[in-house]
């Protein structure tokens, strides 16, 4: 199947198989999680597909992932969010506390996939106007090389109408005074010639009052005669030149000649005000105000002189900013979020309370699942952007589950989170894949790596295979820790070689059987793995 992307606008167009396709490509396994999710992003779009009555009573059916770390369950909900361009937050359940003790509330979980919405869609926005704001942060360049060539020449002024202004009416009548003839009514009117004025003129009779219009060198004011045109002609000239200078340059700007040269920009410098948690609500309403105290005080400006290059790289940030309208940028995001964000909420059953325990932490722990339950069932979050609806937010709880289970969560909790999928432990044929298959392998990776110190490694199938193999060995022998093993693995394997490449190269390695048994044979013979690999 040819490769797509997934974009909220075209997402619909792509089956849950197809999403599952998709997914096979970055992690081996775990069909039914893969389904599960897959499942969850198509009745989300089926849900925005019908009336506005039905749609608002249907809920996302949050997933509940089960299986040992190490196996991919943050990694399907990561590649979930990036395919649909989702706005997406990690979170672990064991950072929050109940209400009332030190520490993250709940709701910061909401705040946190706000601002990485408002963050995708302000990106996405800013990408939109990258021409508009490199031409005008081109135009600043310009105006700092060469000061004053980048002042538009002044409109010649339109020639004054005549003034006419009416001063009355007036009656004749011939009978009064004797004379023949009707009497008529007729209006009076003034009518003045204006003397035209510029600037210097006014500013020279400010200097000199008793320079006027009548007195020496002003004969020519405002007569059009061609006593004025010599200084027209030149400004012109002076224009011409200018534009032309500053035309070059444009080129010389463009090609990047200009890189290296120094200017001194004015770059905006708001005050920092140090983290801070709080207990309980309000923190929000403090955030607003530090806001509002950053902006009395500190929207100043800074002198840097840095280079050409540098400078244009803060400028275009900088009209970027101003060519977007933040408002429209938060409401995009608000709704963004309310309808297709993604929340992963890890190590939930760090949280669990098992029957046989007693008091203690574990109130503070039940205290955390009271405090999700609302955030899971449906509630408004105040941010700094708006307030945020949690009601279709998909949210997706992980965890290994190895000493508490699914049934220690609190009831209310366990019913928010309809669907369960177990997740497989990885072997040594998952292991082989894993090493070979998926676009960002470990074995690709390491192969670009040494590849810039110019040196060239490559895996024989028969190392690959051993490494898988005594990937599962060491796994079953010390914890379980699925995937992540295989990074300890290759460390050992590649550390003198990565050590020594800068050395030796250019130069060629292969990766064999031998070489393999070489550098890992004090873990092959060694029963306590665990002095060597942690």
């Amino acid at each position: 199947m040819e490769e797509k992307q997934l974009i909220t606008s075209g997402v619909d167009e792509f089956t849950p198989r197809e999403i599952v396709a998709e997914l096979d490509k970055y992690i081996v396994g775990q069909k039914k999680a893969k389904r599960a999710v897959a499942v969850a992003l198509r009745n989300r779009i089926r849900r925005l597909k019908i009336s506005a009555e039905m749609r608002d009573d249907i809920t996302p059916k949050n997933i509940l992932m089960i299986g040992p770390t190490g196996v991919g369950k943050t990694e399907i909900a990561r590649r979930l969010a990036k395919l649909t361009n989702s706005p997406f937050i990690k979170v672990e359940a064991t950072k929050y506390t109940e209400v009332g003790y030190v520490g993250r509330d709940v709701e910061s979980m909401i705040r946190d996939l706000m601002a990485a919405g408002f963050q995708m869609v302000k990106q996405e926005m800013q990408e939109s106007v990258t021409a508009e704001a490199a031409k005008r942060a081109e135009d600043a360049l310009l105006d700092l090389l060469l000061p004053g060539t980048g002042k538009k020449p002044k409109p010649e002024k339109a020639p004054q109408n005549p003034v006419v202004r009416p001063m009355g009416s007036f009656t004749i009548n011939p009978n009064n005074s004797g004379g023949p003839g009707p009497a008529f009514m007729g209006t009076a009117i003034q009518i003045g010639i204006p003397v035209g004025r510029d600037k210097e003129q006014d500013a020279s009779e400010t200097e000199n009052p008793a320079l006027g219009p009548g007195s020496p060198g002003q004969e020519d004011a405002g007569t059009g005669t061609a006593a004025g045109s010599g200084p027209s002609k030149a400004a012109s000239g002076r224009n011409t030149t200018g534009a032309a200078t500053r035309e070059k340059f444009r080129a010389m700007l463009r090609e990047g000649k200009l890189d290296d040269r120094t200017v001194e920009i004015m770059v905006n410098q708001n005050p920092q005000f140090p983290a801070f948690e709080m207990m309980g609500g309000g923190m929000e309403d403090i955030e607003a105000s530090l806001s509002g105290i950053a902006g009395f005080f500190g929207g100043s400006k800074k002198k840097k002189v840095v280079s050409v290059k540098r400078a244009r790289e803060i400028l275009v940030s900088e009209e970027s900013e101003k060519l977007i309208d933040r408002d429209r940028v938060s409401d995009e995001a608000r709704q963004r979020v309310e309808e297709t964000g993604i929340v992963f909420i890890d190590e939930i059953d760090k949280i669990a309370v098992k029957g046989d325990r007693g008091g203690g932490p574990d109130v503070s722990r039940e205290g955390v699942q009271r405090d999700i339950l609302p955030i899971v069932e449906g509630a408004t979050v105040s941010t700094k952007w708006g307030p945020v609806n949690t009601d279709h937010i998909l949210f997706i709880a992980a965890g290994a589950f190895n000493i508490a289970k699914p049934s220690d969560l609190i009831p209310e909790l366990q019913g928010r989170f309809p669907l369960r999928v177990e997740l497989d432990s990885l072997g040594k044929e998952d292991f082989l894949r894993i090493l070979t298959e998926p676009k960002n392998a470990l074995t690709k990776q390491y192969v670009e790596l040494m590849a810039t110190e110019k040196v060239e490694i490559e895996f024989a199938p028969e190392a690959v295979d051993r490494l898988a193999a005594l990937a599962a060995e060491v796994n079953a022998r010390l914890e379980n820790i699925g995937a992540r093993r295989l990074h300890t693995i290759m460390e050992a394997l590649l550390e003198e070689l990565s050590f020594e490449a800068p050395d030796i190269a250019p130069a060629k390695v292969p990766i064999t059987v031998d070489y393999v048994n070489q550098k890992l044979a004090d873990i092959v013979k060694d029963q306590d793995l665990g002095r060597y690999i942690l």
